[in-house]
């Protein structure tokens, strides 16, 4: 009887569970389908409000997307081009987010030539930005797995050839599995460590010191990507994609 108790219980609870989940992802639905709407119906400045509230709730490539869609339509550069970013980041792989981004970014004055790196790491960069931090995970366990069945066959097959093949087969899928775990880390870390930051003003000074008084190095615009190097009360000290540093107050700028 007990017994019975419990599992109807057990019942209940999981449907409540099932019906709260269900709601709030109708909430959520509704919500955005009203953002998408205000988008349509060119009110863009509520559309972009209404996304940001839905992005408090819960991270998302395409609700980054649609922010910076409405921030471009605003013309507001550099919002747009850092929701842009953000977006890539969690799905490097859309082609419709990286071309808005080069638009944006086609728009902005400061035009970098990147600092030259050993080709390698530049293969490594570009292979690691194929997928988001999930996509190589799921691959790194799919290879893991892989390994561990060529390893019972290594081990229990009698047949000398397929010992090789699963031997060496085992091997490679090993590494492709300890690669992609690091492409999954790398790409992680990019979510978690806001290195780098679009410039939000007009027109800054980059100074050479973390004061107002500090000696005026070079300017940036709008819309340029920066890397963060370190903090110092309200400042901050960048480097510009072309390998200029300097200090600018950490208002002018939003970390990616």
């Amino acid at each position: 009887m007990n017994y019975e108790l419990r599992m109807k219980k057990s019942v209940v609870f999981i449907l409540f569970l099932w019906f709260m989940v269900a709601a709030m992802a109708a909430v959520d639905n509704s919500k955005l389908t009203e953002a998408n709407a205000e988008y349509a119906a060119e009110n863009y400045e509520k559309a972009a409000d209404m996304y940001e509230k839905i992005l408090q709730e819960g991270e998302s490539a395409a609700i980054y997307y649609n922010l910076g869609n409405a921030y471009y339509k605003m013309r507001k550069l550099g919002p747009a081009i850092l929701n842009y970013e953000r977006a890539l980041m969690r799905d490097p792989g859309n082609e419709d987010v990286r071309y808005n981004l080069e638009m944006a970014n086609s728009q902005t004055i400061d035009k970098f030539e990147s600092i030259g790196r050993f080709f390698l790491l530049n293969w490594i960069d570009a292979l690691s930005s194929l997928y988001g931090t999930n996509a190589w995970a799921y691959i790194s366990i799919i290879s893991f797995i892989l390994t561990l069945i060529l390893a019972g066959v290594f081990v229990f097959a009698r047949v000398s050839w397929a010992k090789k093949a699963a031997f060496f087969a085992g091997i490679a899928v090993f590494i492709i599995s300890i690669t992609t775990f690091g492409f999954s880390g790398k790409q992680r870390e990019k979510l978690i460590m806001h290195e780098y930051a679009i410039i939000f003003s007009p027109t800054v000074t980059v100074k050479g010191s973390p004061d107002t008084s500090g000696t005026e190095l070079f300017l940036l615009h709008e819309g340029a990507k920066v890397k963060i190097k370190r903090k110092l009360g309200s400042w901050i000290e960048i480097q510009s994609i072309d390998g200029n540093v300097g200090w600018v107050e950490a208002w002018v700028a939003e970390a990616m």
